[in-house]
């Protein structure tokens, strides 16, 4: 979790960048980029390069909608969570709402860049995330892969705490009712779901950039 000195740094940074210093600005999408390129990755990757550069830019133009205790990260990352859906809206030719509660990426992506991962299980846990509704999906990478606390997750999906906290239980149970039809043990099953933690660290370090 960001410290208070590095979120104060961010926000310097931000506004030193509005006011046209490129260095800062460079900066501040270097700190940055990692976790924004992981929100996207396993979401399209074929867009992914596009969705980072508009999330940026639309973080450059945002500061003053920020308070001066924001957490930078969470912040931007809310900004990729608006983009992504603004995406997947553009791509329906029908023009019909898209319920992102009730709608996995693998209905909305389903013909992805395979992701590679270095072991079965973290090929699996991939695989299982994009059968999720897209906001479980977005909620248990939150707190997972960019380990924000269940406030922040609350604070970038725009719910209440207890609601946050009540869909990361739920998100759970609902990848193990995804990875149980996956896998080809139950041990597999049991390692991956019981040590959630261990495989989102390794994929958060292994995952390919955009």
């Amino acid at each position: 979790m960001a410290s208070t000195d590095s979120r104060g740094d961010d926000l310097a940074l931000l506004e030193a960048w509005q006011r046209g210093d490129e260095r800062a600005g460079k900066r501040l999408v270097e700190r940055h980029y990692t976790s924004v390129a992981r929100f996207f990755i396993n979401k399209d990757r074929n867009n992914a390069a596009d969705l980072i550069q508009r999330t940026f830019l639309r973080l450059l133009e945002a500061r003053a909608r920020m308070r001066s205790d924001s957490n930078v990260r969470a912040f931007i990352l809310g900004i990729a969570r608006n983009v992504l859906y603004e995406h997947f809206r553009k791509l329906r030719r029908d023009g019909a709402a898209l319920d992102f509660n009730a709608r996995s990426v693998a209905d909305l992506a389903p013909s992805p860049t395979t992701l590679i991962a270095r072991e079965r299980q973290s090929t699996l846990l991939l695989q299982a995330l994009r059968q999720l509704p897209l906001e479980l999906q977005m909620i248990l990478e939150l707190y997972y892969w960019e380990e924000l606390s269940a406030r922040e997750v609350a604070e970038i999906l725009e719910l209440k705490e207890g609601t946050a906290r009540t869909r990361i239980r739920r998100a759970r149970i609902l990848l193990e009712r995804e990875i149980s039809k996956m896998a080809a043990s139950p041990e597999i099953i049991t390692s991956t779901i019981t040590d959630l933690e261990s495989w989102a660290r390794r994929l958060r370090e292994g995952l390919p950039q955009a």
